[in-house]
C-alpha cells in the first residue's frame, strides 16, 4: 500500500505538512530524489522543524528512508538528526547504500559554475541553492561519484575518492580556473582530507546501522503490511525531464521518481494513491519563466508583497524572497497528467484571505492561438500571455476553528475557489490547508482510507 506526494508547481508547496500529516499513518516516509536543497517545514503545536534532507515523518516518529534517487549531504544528515535529537525526538532514519554523496568540491563546483553563468552574457543562470546537487547528480550520470555503500569500505573509498577528485581538480583548474591549492578550497579537492573526514561519517553510519538496501528494505516492510508514503522534493515545474528546462533541478520530483528513486516498482507505485500538493497561489525562488507573476505594475508588486508577507513566502533553505504570482492551472493540468494524480491538497488558503482581488490563469494566448497547458519550450513559455478567471474574495478567519469545523465551516467564496481548481485538474479534493501547524488542514480524504475501501 503506498501513497506518493508530489509536488504540483514550483516546489514550496507545503508538500511537508501533508506528508508529515498522513505520514502519522505511515510506516515508513522515503524521500526519493532531491538532496538538501529541497527545504520542508513542519509545525507542530506551534514548534516549527525545518528539514532540508531528513524526510518529513521523523517529526511523527515513521521510519524515514533516503532512497537511492538521493543525493546525501552527509554533514547536512547528521547535524539535522543530532538537531532532532536535541529537541526530544529519536528520528529512525535510514539511507540507501545505491545513494550518492554530495562531497566538498561539488559544492564549489557548484558556486563557481552559477557564478560563470551569470558573467556570461550566454549563459543561463538557473539559480541554484549552490547545495552541490547539480554536480553531485553529473558525477552520477557520469559513473565517477561515490555512493554511501562505498563509505563502508575502506579500500574502495579510496580508489573511488582518488578518481573522483582528479577529475573534479582537472574541471576546477582547466575549465574554471580554480587555484584549488588556495586556503579556502584545498580541503575540497584533497583526497586525504576528504578521506578521514568520510571514515568518521562511516563510523556514525555503522553505529546507528542507518544504512540500507533500499529496494529490499523497502519491498521487506511491503511484503508485512506496512504502509509507504513517498515524499517528493521540489515541484513538476522544475522537474528535470518535464519542467521548464533549463530552469530545473537535477533530479524528477514527478511520480514515477518514486519507483526509480526507491527501486519499488512502478506497479507498486502506480497502483496506490498519487496526490499532488498546490499551493493557492504560486512562488518561486530562482530564475526561468513565471507568466503570472505580479510584477507589472506598483499595484501588483504591492499586492505580491502582502502575499509574500503573509505567506512567509522565504525560501527554508536560501531564505531568498520568493517570486509571487496568481494560480497557474495550465501548470497543474501538466503535473497532473504527468504524475496521474488521484487526489489534490490545496495549501495556503488563508494566505488569499482578504485580498482585494483574486484571479486565476485558466489558458494562455501564445502567437494568437489559446492553449490551456504548459509549452514544452522555455522559450515558448516565456512569450506566454496568460487568460484570467476572477474570483471574489473573502474575509479573513480562524484557520483552527475551520480545521475542526470541517469544509462548510470555509468561507463560500472560498470552497467556490478550491471547487474550481480541484475539477481543472479533474482529480479528487482530499484536503485544504488553512494554516501553518499540522492541525490547521481541512481534511476530506485520508490517502490511505483511500486505498482501504
Amino acid at each position: 500500500m503506498t501513497v506518493t506526494i508530489v509536488g504540483s508547481q514550483l516546489g514550496d508547496e507545503g508538500k511537508g505538512a501533508l506528508v508529515d500529516r498522513w505520514g502519522g499513518d505511515a510506516d515508513v516516509v522515503v524521500r526519493y530524489q532531491g538532496g538538501d536543497n529541497a527545504g520542508h517545514t513542519v509545525v507542530e503545536d506551534g514548534a516549527e522543524y525545518k528539514l532540508s534532507l531528513v524526510p518529513s515523518g521523523a517529526v511523527r516518529g515513521t521510519i524515514g528512508v533516503l532512497g537511492n534517487g538521493c543525493v546525501v549531504n552527509p554533514s547536512t544528515l547528521l547535524s539535522e538528526i543530532d538537531a532532532l535529537r536535541d529537541r526530544g525526538l529519536d528520528p529512525d532514519v535510514r539511507v540507501a547504500r545505491r545513494a550518492h554523496l554530495i562531497l566538498p568540491y561539488h559544492r564549489v563546483l557548484d558556486s563557481i559554475e552559477e557564478a560563470g553563468k551569470a558573467d556570461d552574457d550566454d549563459g543561463v543562470e538557473v539559480g541554484t541553492t549552490g547545495r552541490g546537487i547539480g554536480p553531485t547528480y553529473e558525477d552520477k550520470a557520469g559513473r565517477r561519484g561515490i555512493r554511501v555503500g562505498d563509505v563502508l569500505d575502506r579500500d574502495v573509498l579510496r580508489e573511488r575518492l582518488s578518481y573522483a577528485v582528479s577529475h573534479n581538480r582537472a574541471v576546477a583548474t582547466g575549465v574554471y580556473g580554480l587555484d584549488v591549492d588556495d586556503s579556502e578550497h584545498a580541503d575540497a579537492f584533497d583526497v586525504d582530507a576528504l578521506y578521514e573526514d568520510l571514515l568518521t561519517v562511516r563510523d556514525r553510519l555503522l553505529e546507528d546501522e542507518m544504512t540500507v538496501n533500499c529496494s529490499d528494505f523497502l519491498h521487506r516492510r511491503r511484503q508485512a503490511g506496512d504502509r509507504v508514503l513517498f515524499e517528493g522534493a521540489q515541484g513538476t515545474s522544475i522537474d528535470v525531464d518535464h519542467g521548464n528546462y533549463p530552469f530545473v533541478t537535477s533530479s524528477n520530483p514527478t511520480a514515477g521518481g518514486a519507483a526509480v528513486g526507491s527501486g519499488v516498482g512502478v506497479t507498486a507505485v502506480g497502483s496506490g494513491e498519487v496526490v499532488g500538493i498546490v499551493k493557492a497561489y504560486l512562488s518561486r525562488v530562482g530564475s526561468g519563466p513565471l507568466p503570472t507573476e505580479l510584477d507589472g505594475n506598483d499595484h501588483e508588486a504591492a499586492l505580491a508583497d502582502d502575499i509574500r508577507e503573509r505567506g512567509g513566502e522565504f525560501g527554508t533553505v536560501t531564505g531568498r524572497p520568493r517570486r509571487i504570482g496568481w494560480l497557474d492551472l495550465p501548470m497543474l493540468r501538466h503535473a497532473s497528467r504527468v504524475s496521474g494524480f488521484t487526489g489534490v491538497a490545496i495549501n495556503h488558503v488563508d494566505v488569499l484571505a482578504g485580498l482585494p482581488e483574486l484571479a486565476v490563469c485558466v489558458g494562455y494566448e501564445l502567437d494568437g492561438e489559446q492553449i490551456d497547458t504548459v509549452p514544452t519550450t522555455t522559450g515558448r513559455w516565456k512569450r506566454c500571455t496568460p487568460l484570467y478567471r476572477e474570483f471574489d474574495t473573502w474575509d479573513a478567519f480562524d484557520g483552527a476553528a475551520v480545521a475542526d469545523a470541517g469544509y462548510d465551516a470555509l468561507p463560500e467564496a472560498a470552497q467556490t475557489y478550491v471547487d474550481f481548481v480541484a475539477d481543472a485538474v479533474d482529480a479528487d479534493l482530499y484536503a485544504i490547508g488553512v494554516g501553518p501547524d499540522r492541525a490547521a488542514t481541512v481534511e476530506l480524504a485520508n490517502p490511505f482510507d483511500r486505498l482501504d475501501e
